[in-house]
């Protein structure tokens, strides 16, 4: 979906083995999606991760992909700029440099779509690797996505970036609980908007999660940023960062599930979550506690719910048909979730666990502090879900919840 302009959708094929033309009729914005695999790679095994392809246009500044899809063709979309009208050629070659030892770089395809003044990609950020992570494979960004929102002064645009792990902050359980994954999601550039629709004032997530006013480098709209805490807060490019990413936008609507329902819509973010997992050794087995190691991420039931918090927190439990119950929150009141709209929980369950085997989905509301009052409200379900032997999300077992309030201390039950 684009806020403004139509596109120009166009595939070509290579003139070299690297070189691919496009033309355009009149000056404009250029995306291409590049369908590309990457021979001999395997996100799971330390030293095979990815290569790291390198896009250039006209012999401009060169900008990266990791190629995190591995040996599978997988599409992956860039901005590659502004561009007079006229015939232009983008080079994707393998980076010698910051590719893993073995793996190879083949272009399937490349389609190009151009885009106007006013759309997500103009104004979209160009991404440098944390410092930190260059040579690790960890941490990368995949998708980044766009929401167009309203202030009380202003509309603007947001952009959030989807991880491939998070290396500092939260442990890997309580992601699970509380966020129902362990890649990072964060919201990086907020840029508001004149009436007109061009950009104007914009603000950063900061270290320590703090909104700052963006004052920092430019190209044309697009700032330059650079995640400068471990778990992915940002701050102006300071230009050393061997490696930038023009990610182009996804535009989304998140009014009716939660963000990490974007990951549902790019199933590859998913086997990149798994395969980092185990790469960097966080799994135990199902019904272990072994530090903050989770289990094989097939092992859970994930559930996209919207809720409302009053002094409470909510933890989703499921009862199995022969009685046993697990619950999202482990029985730790700060693996609850009490923020209010739409977000995701995992339930731990026992390998190969189907729908079958579930009699219901429960719904419990804590107090945040004993001696305090307040109560929860479930308001909705989008989805309840498996994942496949793939790693990837299955169709949901349960689409829906009726609303209902819920007292402090209290459990919903929702018979399947």
């Amino acid at each position: 979906m684009r806020l403004a302009f139509g596109f120009v959708l166009f595939t070509v094929a290579a003139l070299a083995a690297d070189t691919f033309p496009f033309e355009l009729k009149t000056a404009g914005g250029v995306v291409a999606q590049i369908e590309i695999r990457s021979p001999g790679a395997d996100w799971a095994v330390a030293g095979r991760e990815a290569a790291v392809a390198v896009m250039q246009s006209d012999g401009g500044v060169p900008h990266h992909v990791i190629l995190y899809g591995g040996e599978t063709v997988t599409p992956y979309r860039v901005f590659l700029g502004q561009f007079d009208a006229g015939k232009h050629t983008l080079s994707v070659t393998r980076d010698e440099t910051h590719s893993a030892a073995g793996t190879g770089v083949e272009v399937n395809s490349v389609h190009f779509e151009k885009f106007g003044q006013f759309d997500p990609e103009a104004s979209a950020p160009v991404l440098f690797a944390r410092k930190n992570t260059v040579g690790k494979f960890s941490d990368v960004p995949t998708i980044v996505y766009c929401e167009k929102l309203q202030s009380d002064k202003s509309t603007y645009l947001q952009y959030s970036a989807i991880y491939s792990n998070e290396d500092g902050g939260t442990s890997s359980r309580a992601l699970m609980a509380r966020w129902g994954r362990t890649t990072d999601i964060e919201y990086m550039y907020r840029v508001y908007l004149d009436a007109s629709g061009k950009p104007g004032p914009a603000i950063i997530q900061g270290p320590n999660h703090v909104d700052t006013e963006w004052a920092g480098p430019m190209e044309g709209f697009h700032p330059l940023l650079m995640p400068v805490t471990n778990n992915n807060t940002f701050g102006p490019s300071d230009g050393t960062s061997p490696l930038r990413f023009q990610i182009a936008p996804i535009f989304v609507n998140l009014s009716v599930a939660s963000r990490e329902s974007v990951m549902d819509r790019y199933p590859v973010t998913w086997t990149v979550m798994a395969k980092e997992l185990v790469r960097e050794n966080k799994l135990r087995p199902f019904g272990t506690v072994d530090g903050e190691k989770i289990s094989d991420p097939r092992n859970y039931l994930y559930v996209d719910y919207s809720a409302a918090n009053d002094g409470t927190a909510l933890a989703v439990r499921v009862r199995l048909t022969d009685g046993r119950e697990f619950a999202s929150d482990l029985g730790q009141l700060t693996f609850g979730i009490d923020r209010t709209g739409w977000v995701r929980t995992t339930v731990e369950l026992p390998a190969a666990t189907r729908r079958a085997q579930i009699e219901a989905i429960g719904f419990q509301c804590k107090l945040k502090r004993p001696e305090s009052s307040g109560s929860c409200e479930v308001r909705g379900l989008s989805g309840a879900f498996f994942l496949n032997a793939q790693g990837r999300p299955e169709e949901p077992i349960l689409r829906e919840v009726p609303r209902t309030g819920v007292a402090a201390g209290e459990t919903f039950w929702h018979k399947l």
